[in-house]
């Protein structure tokens, strides 16, 4: 499972875009779609993220029953409650039109932290997809489960998205036994960027980055505790506010893998090996970043 190995030579061969201007706008604007009742909090790290990495603007679109504690957990981003059902999932129907003209003007949107797997979710990304062609779209964990059914609609996206499963999502996204998918993460990796014509991160305690037509990067720092819950959030927050800086979604992923593995490589070293929570990922994100700006650190 040779690839081209992922480290910070290999990124400054792929330099961020820098924004040359003062105004947030220049750095670029992301949605992040998700949560329900039970998991409010992987949009708040998602967003946290995204705008660590350096977006300028963020909106946040979960259910209403949680809008009013993430306006005040994130006062940084607008907040935008959305129907829910019974269950405290967002209600698809209800929600599209709004999380579709929330989408208008954003330069990257995340779809799926804390959304469960199913065919309302499923429903919801698809018409989604279908309506925003140009947007540069990351995928996540309930996001991408159903893909395999609409791979049509997502081939015909004007950028191919960034796709960060998990092997269980990438087993259902698949129709593979999870097994089959630890034993082999590159080749499902590469099966699922072929078949949507995306770049696919296959999160693991080794990450593949694979590009849609097979080329692929390896990248195995990080550590074990990055092997904890909403780190994956983190990680996709981290891709969806670099695409909207304006980097292509190879670049993205590439630089997101990364930057989350060395934040938790830093933490390992300040905290300690486990333990840290991934609240505190995306905390280190910028000072990674000056290294690679040529400025100091104290």
């Amino acid at each position: 499972m040779n690839g081209i190995e992922l480290d910070a030579a290999c990124l400054r061969a792929r330099p961020l875009p820098t924004p040359e201007a003062g105004s947030k706008d220049d750095r670029g604007s992301v949605l992040v779609l998700g949560g329900c009742a039970a998991v409010p909090g992987a949009v708040f790290l998602a967003g946290v993220a995204a705008l660590r990495a350096g977006a300028g603007k963020l909106k946040i679109a979960s259910v209403q029953s949680v809008a009013v504690a993430m306006a005040l957990a994130v006062p940084e981003a607008m907040v935008i409650g959305l129907p829910e059902t019974d269950a405290g999932e967002i209600e698809a129907e209800a929600a599209a039109s709004r999380i579709a003209e929330a989408a208008r003007r954003c330069d990257a949107v995340l779809l799926g932290p804390g959304m469960n797997t199913c065919d309302i979710t499923t429903a919801l990304v698809r018409t989604l997809l279908a309506e925003r062609e140009e947007v540069a779209y990351v995928l996540d964990a309930g996001a991408i489960c159903g893909l395999a059914a609409h791979a049509e609609t997502v081939r015909a996206l004007a950028s191919p998205p960034v796709l960060t499963p998990h092997a269980g999502e990438m087993a259902q996204l698949l129709d593979w036994e999870r097994e089959a998918v630890e034993a082999e993460p590159l080749k499902a990796g590469q099966r699922a960027a072929e078949m949507l014509r995306a770049v696919v991160i296959m999160k693991g305690a080794e990450s593949w980055v694979v590009a849609p037509d097979g080329t692929h990067w390896h990248y195995d720092g990080g550590g074990v505790g990055l092997a904890t819950s909403g780190s994956g959030d983190a990680l996709a927050g981290l891709v969806t506010g670099i695409r909207a800086r304006g980097a292509d979604p190879l670049t993205a992923a590439l630089w997101g893998v990364y930057l989350h593995g060395e934040a938790g490589a830093r933490l390992a070293k300040s905290v300690g090996p486990v333990g840290f929570l991934a609240r505190e990922i995306s905390g280190e994100v910028p000072r990674i970043l000056r290294e690679f700006s040529g400025r100091p650190t104290p």
